[in-house]
């Protein structure tokens, strides 16, 4: 129980460490920014951008990928109670195919960060680097495992896109987008195979492709 406890302690401090430097050199509003959907055949991209109060500890914070549905539904109530600041940025389908994933991430991110509110000082990006924007930022890979802001983002991105993607089941449940929320799963391509993309889909990405390939 107590190495239990001892990790934890770690693994919080080690995950509010970097927002604790910034307020050190003078930042007072730091925004954490992360998104959700990057990989997925079918949906939009979205982003959150989360400014968490300063010295702020949040019980069970972690990376979206690292706790349960039900778990994140909690977080991400709390998030919003608590925080300073919430935005969150989609980009559509059209976007994505136009472009290409990377610089609709990066869009959706910019998006983020304007839907705040407020202007933070400083930002927190999980692994993207925006080059056009002008707030200072500190790029991180694995950020939603090492900064509590981008732990917070990535929460509210994964929540918000999960919940668009049951809308879209119940315009096309033919795809099971409740289930897989849009990623490349055995069932999804299944139905891929069998019906084709619906206007959801991205069809510059390569399965989705080759499935209008197929029905044409």
């Amino acid at each position: 129980m107590l190495k239990d406890e001892n990790r934890e302690i770690e693994r919080v401090n080690r995950l509010y460490a970097t927002e604790q430097q910034c307020y050190a050199a003078g930042a007072q509003l730091v925004a954490g920014i992360d998104e959700a959907g990057r990989g997925p055949l079918a949906g939009p991209v979205v982003a959150g951008a989360v400014i968490l109060p300063p010295f702020y500890y949040l019980p069970r914070l972690n990376d979206s990928k690292l706790v349960s549905e039900r778990e994140r539904n909690l977080l991400y109530g709390k998030i919003h109670n608590i925080a300073i600041a919430v935005g969150i940025g989609e980009v559509s389908v059209e976007l994505i195919d136009r472009h290409n994933i990377l610089e609709a991430t990066k869009l959706a991110m910019k998006k983020a960060i304007k839907n705040l509110g407020v202007t933070p000082d400083f930002l927190l990006i999980d692994a993207v680097k925006l080059a056009d924007v002008i707030i200072p930022q500190k790029n991180i890979i694995k950020g939603d495992r090492i900064s509590a802001s981008i732990a917070a983002a990535s929460i509210v991105a994964k929540v918000h896109r999960d919940k668009l993607m049951r809308e879209l089941h119940e315009e096309y449940p033919l795809y099971g987008f409740d289930c897989h929320k849009g990623y490349g799963t055995k069932e999804h391509l299944a139905a891929l195979a069998k019906y084709g993309p619906c206007p959801y889909h991205r069809r510059s990405f390569a399965p989705v492709k080759e499935a209008c390939h197929v029905q044409s």
